[in-house]
């Protein structure tokens, strides 16, 4: 019997260390948890000045550039976000990857980034081009984002945890949700990119780096 199980548990073994070798395994849960945190204060901020452009007076005040003042502020908090959660990522990645003894920048990370990168290179192309049409198809921008990052998720989850491609269907499904409900993006993007992500982030660090 041990004759006959020794070589299949061997062929297992090999096929596991393959499998392992071809994915990038040092997305730390932490960082979804802090990137969902600065999401949800992002969108905060965003609230805010939006409720502000709304005020009566604010255009009187800032005359016809309104409009590009309130829709800059709020492209420089999504900057924000995006830069503290690719900070974030990036430091807890590097600690999850000493403490496993690897190499944060291999092949498998830079395969990852390029997969994640031409959806979300896409994506940004998309809402830019959303952006300069003007305000009557803003609306459009939260099932746009959703949209294009659950299909990054998607795809990058071939070289990566295969857990990331659940948080991508959820991205996915909530951008077509988002666009039936076109008044209700904000919302929309505090569940996808704030709420998810925190949910995602604690299961995987319970799953993974729990001790």
């Amino acid at each position: 019997m041990s004759s006959t199980e020794s070589p299949l548990h061997t062929l297992q073994d090999i096929r596991h260390m393959m499998k392992q070798s071809s994915k990038f395994l040092s997305l730390s849960g932490l960082s979804g948890i802090f990137a969902g945190i600065y999401a949800l204060a992002g969108i905060t901020a965003v609230s805010i000045i939006i409720e502000n452009f709304g005020e009566e007076g604010y255009e009187r005040t800032y005359g016809a550039g309104a409009y590009y003042k309130a829709l800059w502020q709020c492209v420089f908090v999504a900057v924000s976000v995006l830069g503290l959660s690719l900070i974030t990522a990036l430091l807890f990645s590097a600690r999850k990857a000493r403490v496993n003894g690897q190499k944060l920048f291999d092949h498998t990370a830079w395969r990852l980034l390029l997969n994640l990168s031409i959806p979300l290179l896409a994506g940004g192309l998309f809402c830019l081009a959303l952006i300069i049409q003007g305000v009557h198809v803003i609306p459009l921008l939260s099932p746009a984002m959703l949209l294009f990052y659950g299909l990054a998720l998607v795809n990058g989850s071939k070289y990566t945890l295969e857990d990331i491609r659940y948080l991508g269907y959820c991205e996915i499904l909530l951008g077509i949700l988002a666009a039936f409900f076109i008044n209700m993006g904000l919302i929309f993007w505090a569940l996808g990119f704030g709420v998810l992500h925190i949910i995602y982030g604690t299961v995987m660090w319970y799953k993974y780096e729990r001790h």
